[in-house]
This record gives C-alpha cells, structure tokens and sequence, in this order.
C-alpha cells in the first residue's frame, strides 16, 4: 500500500478512505461501525470489520470487540503497585486474566485524596475496559469513584464491602492467630508495629491485635506505626530494641519484621532468644530470612485469581454485587518466636 503524505508529513498504514475502499462503503460508514453505531446494516457492518482485520486499520482486538461487544480487557487502579501486596496481586490478576483470554490495563494513583480517585476511574473507564478492579483504595468511597453504571467492578478493599463484590484476606483470624501464638509461648504481652493509619488492613489487623489481648486480660501496650517498608520497622525497631521489657512483637507485615529483627540485631538483641517476632503475609524472602520468620500467610494468588472471577461472573450474567470472599490465613511457625527467656 503506497504511504500518503499528510499536512507535508508522511503517514504508514491504512486510513479510512482504504478501508472505505475496500468495503465498497462511504467514510462516513466505517466511521459508524468504528463508533458502534446500530444504524448499520450486519451485512454491511461485516464488511466493514473484516476490510479493517485485512487492512489492518484498527487493533484485531478492537475490531472483535465491535463484533462480540467486549474488549477482552479488564482495568486494574491501585494506589501503590511497587508494594509487596499490591505487587503480588496483581501478578495474580494479570495470570488469571490471561488464563481466560483477557488483558490488564493498570492505572496507578499516587495518592489517596478523592479526587485522585474519582480522575483515575474517569480515566480508567473512557478506555476499551469490559471491568474493573480496584487494590486498596484508601481515601476513596463509593461516592467519590462515580463509577460509570453497570461497569462490572471488583475490590480488594473492606471499605468498599457492600457496595460492590470484594475479597480479602481473613486478617481478623489472621492477626488473632499471630498474637495468641507469642501469648501461648508464654510471653506476658504482646507488642504491635502496625502499618500506617489510612490503610484498612493495617486496622484490621490493629484492632484484631487488641481485641485479642483484651480477651487474655491484658492491657494492650503502645501501639507503634510504619508505613509497611523495612527501613520504618528498622526505625521503629531501634526504639523497640532499647526497651527491655519488650520481648514479643507482632508486625503488620514481613517487610517491617525484617526491619525490626536488624535493629534488634544490632542492639545485641537475639531473635526468639530475647525477643520473638511475627510478620504477615508470607512474602518469599520469610522462609530464607536469619531467622526464618514466623509468620502469617495470605494467599496472594487466590485473591487475585478470585477478583478476575467476580469481574467476569458479572460480564456472564451472573452479577456480584454483595457478593463478599474471605481468603483464610495461614499461620506458619518458624524460628523467629521461642518461649521468653527464663
């Protein structure tokens, strides 16, 4: 095909005119099946969709989305992809997605004002979408997303539970398992490096931390906070460390355990010996760390594969909405915690 020349510039590949040409139809009628216009004949509108396939005019998967209705292609908005969590679920996503014939369009949101929101699922929406799926939106409510009706859509997020289909990790059974494990070891209270204030796992599994020593009888200790990185359980760890008294403590994530047990190091601190230590969520490095790190695992995988789930029962007639799946945890003890010293 020869190359035109547009406003002095050179342009490759088929315009509509070719397409036109080829279909035996006007412009204006490639532009109507482009645009998915009901005013066209099928006769018609199937010859115009396979001069685009031949041509080469339109993406093939744009083109079996106006034949079918779908675009084979689910969104995905998270505030924060490079974290363990989100990182690790959307591998998931991305697997389950591709096993049923789909794609992931990802749209990342930096920080957690409304706004932010409600422009990323604007965004997110005007694109060749079918459904969406959201990882943690914290700072985002029904109201503020506005999302378009009927948009099949899937949260990993308890604050969005009731308003469309979630799923989640049982942090509640999670954490509870976490803490009673250090109590039953022996230890006379349990101390907790929570993650930061807006996210609602960290919450969960805050609350879950002191209902569980409340059911003991016991006074739950300063609550103390990171931001789910090492180097916020290293800093936290160091003050931790210069306290005696604390000889048990439960971390929000693995990350910050890891963290903490190198301030603990440092301080001349030994894990379990003098001080035990669980983490959550199982990351890879938890079973290789010195010491292997006891911890909670939730099973990443499943979540994302059960998110792509609920998108797609929505797009096969089989609506979601109120549906909610709990993904158990895991505890997996390993040589982090031992019974205090005597």
């Amino acid at each position: 095909m020869p190359e035109k020349t547009v406003r002095g510039r050179r342009k490759t590949g088929p315009s509509i005119e070719d397409v036109a040409r080829l279909a035996g139809v006007s412009a204006q009628t490639v532009s109507r099946v482009s645009t998915g216009s009901e005013s066209v004949r099928p006769a018609t509108r199937e010859r115009v969709l396979t001069a685009m396939d031949r041509l080469g005019y339109s993406p093939n998967r744009a083109a079996r989305a106006l034949r079918s209705g779908t675009f084979a292609t689910i969104g995905l908005i998270a505030h924060r992809f490079e974290r363990t969590g989100e990182a690790l679920t959307t591998e998931a996503i991305v697997e389950a997605a591709e096993s049923e014939g789909h794609s992931v369009t990802l749209l990342h949101v930096r920080n957690t004002e409304a706004d932010t929101w409600r422009n990323a699922a604007n965004r997110l929406s005007d694109q060749a979408i079918d459904g969406l799926i959201i990882i943690r939106a914290e700072g985002a409510t029904p109201e503020s997303l506005s999302l378009p009706a009927g948009l099949p859509v899937a949260v990993a997020d308890s604050r969005l539970l009731g308003h469309y289909p979630a799923v989640m990790a049982d942090q509640l059974q999670g954490s509870h398992d976490a803490v009673r494990h250090l109590l039953d070891l022996g230890h006379r209270t349990v101390h907790h490096l929570a993650g930061p204030a807006d996210s609602d796992p960290a919450a969960l599994r805050a609350a879950a931390w002191q209902r569980c020593l409340s059911e003991a009888g016991i006074p739950a200790p300063q609550l103390w906070r990171g931001d789910w990185t090492a180097a916020s359980g290293y800093t936290v760890g160091q003050q931790l460390a210069a306290d005696p008294s604390v000889n048990a403590v439960y971390c929000a994530n693995d990350e910050m355990a890891f963290g903490l047990i190198r301030a603990l190091h440092e301080a001349g601190r030994r894990v379990p010996q003098d001080v035990s230590v669980v983490g959550f969520d199982d990351i890879a490095l938890s079973g290789y760390s010195s010491p292997p790190l006891t911890t909670v695992r939730q099973d990443f995988r499943v979540i994302g594969h059960e998110l792509v789930r609920l998108v797609l029962d929505q797009l096969r007639g089989t609506p979601g909405v109120g549906d909610r799946v709990v993904v158990p945890t895991q505890l997996l003890v390993r040589g982090s915690t031992a019974p205090p010293a005597s």
